[in-house]
């Protein structure tokens, strides 16, 4: 997001986490079940782009599926259970491609996986994320697959220089080069990159990936172009803003507006970014109203032919740029009061304040967002659903269901919208081999459907069992699991903190 307001949502989730850890929750081990088992007389939409496959049968093997063919032509191993379940449809568990997780074990791990997200790419790790995929990995935590970044890589001063999260400032090449050493070296899957690099900096960090074997994803700095990061391999562009700029006629003015913006590194985040978002706001404005249509279609063409992806983050967008949206959900019972308090607060801090003519401008800006994607989509770019998890209105797991309607709503196929948290993702993080799709071989991560996601995408909610990791999650195991999470949230009271000592989730915001 633009000026740094997912930090502060992150503050919110951070702020629920003084409780201990360990709360209690639901761990891997429980009532895991059968080892082989086959889903029968279902439909099967694998997310390869190929038509529904009706009375077809799944088998189980472990953590790995085992066979996907017609009922009656596949006959599940002596010993295995039969599932039957006619009418219901069977895709590929889902894939978040942004996400900012903190809270405790017994929470967020297991609210992913229970809402059907079987992975996530964490975009500013730390040690948490690590220990969460240790003990999923090692089957004593209910959880996603996790992705897991490195701290953000920011230049100096950084919007973050005052959070707690992990961050590694840089001003030179010099410098930038050992960040991307050091991530690799501290396990992480990705370097993340920012805002605010300077051009020597992040072509270091381009040139250094390459030699360490690791991959770098993020922010388009302010200083590249967005042309030049595809021409790098930056493997993924975060957030809508900086294709606003890279689609204006304007580009040049608001690049040089932007370079005049001051961060003053003396401030807390809570004051640099409510300052920040401020005075990126008129200029995000004159890039809608500078919008060329045929440098879009030339920058999208390119950004399709590269192996990049787009990850839109509509979600967080909208609660930020349509904040008379928000609402108060059901699965707001999963998340503790401390955190649900402060995401209203944060959120007014945010979005309080706005005059009349800057709520329109701002609504304005996320509608010419939408169309942006469309075009996008139109022009055959990757585009990934993520949500910037971590940021007010915006909860763990539940939250990827909304950013599929917002991308059936810009104008994707039911099937492309599927796509986007299943095959899409995985084949532009380098793991297709393993998820992604309903495929012999491939591990067994599914999401059972009560009806047709084709028919209306706001149908990958109506889940009624779930395979992770090869534990097959009846409907009533769900909502047991579910109900230990709500128990698990409700123990985790939390005494307030201040905004500013919070720890950001390093990413929304301002940042073109």
């Amino acid at each position: 997001m633009l000026g740094g307001a997912a930090a502060l949502a992150g503050a919110a989730l951070a702020a629920s986490v003084a409780a201990p850890a360990r709360a209690a929750g639901p761990r891997r081990g429980e009532g895991e079940g059968e080892k082989v088992y086959a889903l029968t007389h279902v439909t099967v939409i694998d997310a390869t782009g190929a038509p529904p496959m009706r009375d077809m049968t799944v088998v189980v093997d472990g953590t790995r599926i085992a066979a996907v063919g017609k009922t009656g032509a596949v006959t599940p191993p002596a010993g295995a259970r039969v599932v039957d379940l006619p009418g219901k449809y069977v895709i590929p568990g889902l894939i978040e491609s942004h996400v900012h997780s903190a809270g405790p074990d017994g929470v967020v791990p297991p609210l992913y996986a229970l809402a059907g997200v079987t992975t996530v790419r964490e975009m500013r790790g730390d040690a948490l994320h690590h220990r969460w995929r240790e003990e999923i990995q090692g089957g004593r935590l209910l959880g996603p697959r996790w992705i897991i970044g490195g701290p953000i890589v920011d230049g100096r001063p950084s919007l973050h220089t005052h959070d707690t999260g992990s961050l590694i400032e840089v001003g030179n090449a010099r410098e930038a080069r050992e960040a991307v050493r050091r991530t690799k070296r501290d396990g992480a899957d990705f370097v993340k990159v920012y805002s605010r690099l300077n051009r020597e900096s992040y072509f270091a960090i381009a040139d250094e990936s390459r030699r360490q074997g690791i991959r770098f994803a993020g922010h388009c700095p302010d200083t590249v172009t967005i042309p030049e990061a595809v021409r790098t391999r930056h493997q993924t562009f975060e957030h809508m803003d900086a294709l606003m700029l890279a689609t204006s006629a304007h580009e040049e003015e608001i690049r040089r507006g932007l370079a005049a913006i001051r961060v003053d590194g003396s401030q807390d985040s809570f004051h640099r970014y409510r300052d920040w978002y401020k005075a990126v706001h008129p200029l995000e404005y004159k890039a809608v109203l500078g919008f060329d249509p045929r440098k879009a279609r030339a920058l999208f063409e390119s950004l399709a032919a590269d192996r990049c992806g787009v990850v839109p983050t509509l979600t967080v967008h909208r609660v930020l740029e349509v904040p008379e949206n928000n609402r108060e959900t059901d699965e707001w019972k999963y998340l503790s009061a401390s955190m649900t308090g402060w995401w209203r607060e944060v959120a007014e801090v945010m979005t309080g304040g706005r005059t009349p003519e800057e709520t329109r401008r701002i609504r304005e800006i996320f509608e010419h967002k939408v169309r942006l994607v469309r075009s996008m989509r139109e022009a055959g770019v990757r585009v990934l659903a993520g949500t910037d998890t971590g940021d007010p209105y915006v909860v763990p797991g539940f939250a990827l269901h909304d950013e599929l309607g917002l991308f059936a709503g810009a104008g994707l196929t039911a099937m492309e919208t599927l796509r986007s948290a299943t095959s899409r993702p995985a084949r532009v993080f380098g793991i297709a081999d393993k998820v992604g799709t309903v495929e012999k071989g491939k591990l067994a991560d599914l999401v059972v459907l009560d009806a047709d996601p084709l028919a209306d995408i706001r149908n990958t909610r109506r889940i009624h069992a779930l395979v992770v990791n090869g534990r097959l999650i009846a409907q009533d195991e769900r909502e047991r699991l579910l109900k230990k999470v709500e128990e698990a949230a409700k123990a985790d009271e939390a005494p307030a903190k201040t905004v500013a000592a919070a720890r950001g989730c390093g990413c929304g915001g301002k940042h073109f």
